[in-house]
């Protein structure tokens, strides 16, 4: 599966929104830890308002009880007005308490403080009547109160604060726990920082850093020459981009260069093939005139038709001139209607004394003898020409050279099998001249093979066989458009 790359602009972007994450966590989270802060911090003037006011209720009692004291000892006329007076105020406290408690817990101990003080107030008030006897509210005052009202409100007040005292305790403890959230809300982000400056690292170090190394690398390699390097494919999706543009320029300055050569190598090959053609062409045409002069009607049947034989092969030959001589420049087919098979014997015709002299078996093929095709049949002899003469020049002696035939609706394939040593090289269709292992070889056979097939709307391939020799296949179209 192929990995596409990222843009830049992505991940930037993501790179953006990752922080802006980061700073909302972080926000959040010191925000969550001062609303819990702020939250225990309530709590806690809460609880510490509560104590006080239970302290300042439990004040307020017993200065309640000395102006009874003194009512009744120092006959204080105004004892009376300043126990009204603190009666008054703890029922203000009473219902402080009452609105600053939050559970059942808090409010049952407040309620039971609360009717324990009603009845210490019933029972107080009556000592202020003038016609209680003495005895009655000195025992009230000795024994009552202390062992009876009072202490039964001692008792509640000691309950209500250590109920008091417990929460605070639990809330010192949900405090230090809330201190903790908080450090671990606060680290959380900072650990994520720090991961995506390690993943940013990374990101910058794989999607850009060493991708413009490869591109430097790889434009000082084709700066000197060397086109055949290739950037790899990483990194952003715009260094990517980059990358494959250049690999594109280098395979563009690659074809380039190669057909500067090329052209090179025609320009030499121009200067040099119609002086070897004209070399060529006077001893063949004086070949053909003293061939042509020495067919006389006198002769007998053989020696005419040797002689006639010659002239043909020298008019095949001067045809084949005048390919080499196109072939610098565009080929352009002459079509006709032509028999396949009298096209490989014309082109085998040349080639008998070599047949001969290493004593070659040739297999023809079957079943084409009435088969015609619309193509250029000299261009096409010269290509099976060249072919056979390669394989016969790599033959053994006593070797079998074999040819076949298909044909299909729109295209026919001609092949030749051989028993040579296969081919030394694999051949290039687009080089200007082949490596070639004869002693006088000029190369330039294969690539004319090439450039011919190519002409006639085909294609020439070679393939090793397995038990040894090669398989050169061409395959052409039946009906070759004139256009």
């Amino acid at each position: 599966m192929i990995r596409k790359n990222k843009s830049l602009k992505d991940v930037l972007l993501i790179h953006e929104l990752a922080f802006i994450a980061l700073i909302l966590l972080a926000a959040a989270s010191g925000a969550f830890g001062i609303h819990l802060w702020e939250k225990s911090s309530q709590e806690a003037t809460r609880i510490s308002s509560l104590v006080n006011e239970v302290q300042q209720t439990r004040g307020d009692l017993y200065r309640q009880m000395k102006e009874l004291f003194d009512a009744y000892f120092l006959e204080d006329l105004a004892a009376k007005k300043e126990y009204d007076h603190f009666t008054s105020g703890i029922e203000k406290h009473f219902i402080l308490l009452n609105k600053m408690t939050i559970d059942e817990q808090e409010r049952a101990a407040i309620n039971d403080l609360h009717r324990n003080y009603k009845e210490f107030v019933a029972e107080t008030t009556s000592l202020f009547n003038p016609y209680e006897s003495v005895y009655t509210v000195k025992q009230t005052l000795n024994a009552g109160l202390e062992t009876g009202i009072f202490k039964r409100y001692e008792d509640i007040l000691t309950r209500t604060e250590k109920i008091l005292n417990q929460k605070q305790l639990e809330h010192d403890n949900k405090l230090k726990e809330i201190k903790r959230t908080t450090i671990v809300l606060l680290i959380i982000p900072l650990i994520l920082a720090l991961i995506l400056l390690i993943f940013s690292r990374i990101f910058l170090k794989r999607a850009i850093v060493k991708p413009l190394n490869n591109l430097l690398k790889a434009t000082a390699e084709m700066s000197t020459g060397n086109l055949a390097h290739r950037v790899p494919n990483q990194g952003a999706e715009e260094l990517a981009a980059v990358s494959d543009a250049l690999n594109e320029m280098a395979h563009q300055l690659s074809m380039s260069q190669e057909m500067l050569v090329r052209t090179e190598k025609q320009a030499a090959q121009g200067l040099l093939v119609p002086m070897l053609a004209h070399n060529i062409r006077n001893p063949l045409a004086s070949i053909r005139a003293i061939a042509q002069v020495m067919d006389d009607p006198a002769h007998d049947a053989e020696t005419r038709l040797s002689l006639r034989e010659i002239m043909s092969t020298v008019d095949r030959l001067e045809r084949w001139t005048g390919a080499l001589l196109a072939y610098l420049l565009p080929l352009k087919p002459q079509l006709s209607y032509s028999n396949i098979q009298e096209m490989i014997e014309g082109a085998l015709m040349p080639l008998q004394q070599k047949i001969s002299e290493k004593s070659i078996k040739i297999r023809m093929p079957n079943g084409a003898e009435n088969k015609l095709v619309f193509t250029d049949q000299h261009l096409l002899e010269q290509v099976i020409y060249n072919l056979a003469l390669n394989a016969i020049d790599a033959s053994n002696q006593g070797a079998s050279l074999e040819f076949t035939i298909n044909f299909s609706i729109e295209n026919f394939e001609i092949k030749l099998f051989d028993r040579a040593g296969g081919m030394p090289f694999t051949p290039d269709p687009s080089a200007m001249s082949a490596p070639t292992t004869k002693r006088f070889g000029t190369g330039i056979g294969i690539p004319f093979a090439f450039k011919a097939c190519d002409a006639l709307g085909g294609a020439l391939t070679y393939q090793a066989r397995a038990d040894g020799g090669t398989v050169v296949s061409i395959l052409l179209p039946m009906y070759l458009n004139q256009s």
